[in-house]
């Protein structure tokens, strides 16, 4: 694999990788439960599969409580921490054909899997330093402005995430989105921003996605509790900027290679909501063979995963810089205990501010797939 220096942000993807992801974006939800090459933990890997895999290390459940315990005390009180399994160690699986890419299947319990979605889609989406798809052409209507001493990871009452949220406007609000050149663009409602037209936030790090770098001037802070649950996980790397995908069935994410960071620390990836396939290939050349020794031929390296809520993907080694992306999110496959989010769960046992608070807005998640992926910067 090419030294990253010599990577290039632009650059066409592989047409293997290319053709796979065009076949499982057209596949049908019935033929993706009974395809073979996806390896899908939740309704189990085959041997070969198996094979593929080499369990590098884990994660014990009293090690990972603490952190999600700790992470879950930042709003109100002690957050229930039901969902996880029996066993004593979580596995972290590493393909052995793309060192260094690690998969951790059902890694945070449901509680924090709604912790984390709330922290970011009531608090950090509300503060107006992170930059989202939006704010290139519209204003975006900050009437619920948080405290002047307020700073990501800023402990906070459940209140206060209230006071915050743009889920707390009605769907039917007068508030709109409104274009900055009224010529180009029509003002946009809560409700459809909210349900399609909001694609991407970003957090630490404000990258730029048209000239596919970070900006030079210093960027607002990392949050620093997901920060602190992230490292506490993968602590080879210090989340200093993420990208927050909000995903609906239908939508993709293009085959590519994140390359625009100064180092190459690792990639967090953590799946939430409905599930997504994620594509995953290296590219390299092997001789041509006994006739011809000396020409080189390509040869692909690919993976195709079913990433469920809760799950994890880290990329690290010669997986950082591996072409990746997401041809499908699959309609209705959010899990019972989440879908009710931005509202309280009938019979969740977490605190929360108001049941009636997002109620409005229930079922929200039930159709979205939200994932956080989470890198380093600079050393």
């Amino acid at each position: 694999m090419a030294p990253k220096q010599f990577l290039d942000a632009h650059e066409r993807p592989p047409e293997a990788i290319r053709e796979a992801f065009k076949l499982y974006s057209k596949m049908k939800p019935s033929a993706l439960d009974l395809d073979p090459d996806i390896m899908d933990f939740h309704r189990g890997i085959s041997d070969d599969q198996q094979a593929k895999l080499l369990q590098t290390n884990s994660i014990t459940k009293e090690q990972l409580m603490a952190l999600c315990s700790q992470f879950g005390s930042l709003i109100g009180p002690p957050t229930s921490l039901s969902g996880f399994n029996n066993d004593s160690h979580i596995l972290i699986n590493e393909v052995r054909n793309i060192p260094g890419l690690h998969i951790l299947p059902a890694l945070l319990p449901p509680s924090t899997q709604r912790d984390l979605l709330s922290r970011l889609l009531h608090r950090d989406l509300s503060n107006e330093r992170h930059m989202t798809n939006l704010h290139k052409h519209y204003e975006l209507p900050y009437a619920l402005t948080p405290p002047e001493n307020l700073q990501c990871g800023t402990v906070m009452s459940a209140g206060q995430l209230e006071r915050l949220s743009f889920f707390t406007y009605a769907r039917t609000s007068p508030v709109l989105f409104r274009p900055k050149d009224p010529d180009v663009h029509k003002s946009l409602p809560i409700a459809q921003v909210l349900q399609k037209k909001l694609r991407w936030l970003t957090l630490g790090g404000q990258y730029d996605w048209t000239n596919k770098m970070y900006p030079r001037e210093a960027p607002p802070p990392f949050p620093r509790d997901i920060a602190d649950l992230l490292h506490g996980i993968f602590p080879e790397m210090e989340p200093q900027a993420a990208i927050v995908n909000l995903y609906s069935p239908g939508d993709t994410l293009s085959i590519h290679r994140d390359v625009s960071e100064d180092c190459d620390r690792g990639l967090i990836s953590v799946s939430l909501g409905c599930d997504g396939l994620f594509v995953i290939g290296l590219e390299d050349s092997q001789p041509g063979g006994e006739n011809e020794p000396e020409r080189y031929v390509p040869r692909t390296r690919l993976l195709v995963i079913r990433l469920r809520s809760g799950d994890a993907i880290y990329m690290s080694g010669e997986a950082r810089y591996a072409w990746h992306g997401v041809p499908k999110v699959i309609a209705n496959t959010c899990p019972t205990w989440l879908e009710a989010w931005p509202a309280a769960q009938p019979s969740t046992s977490m605190q929360e501010s108001d049941p009636d608070t997002y109620n409005e807005w229930r079922g929200w998640i039930a159709n979205k797939r939200i994932n956080l992926n989470v890198r380093q910067m600079h050393d």
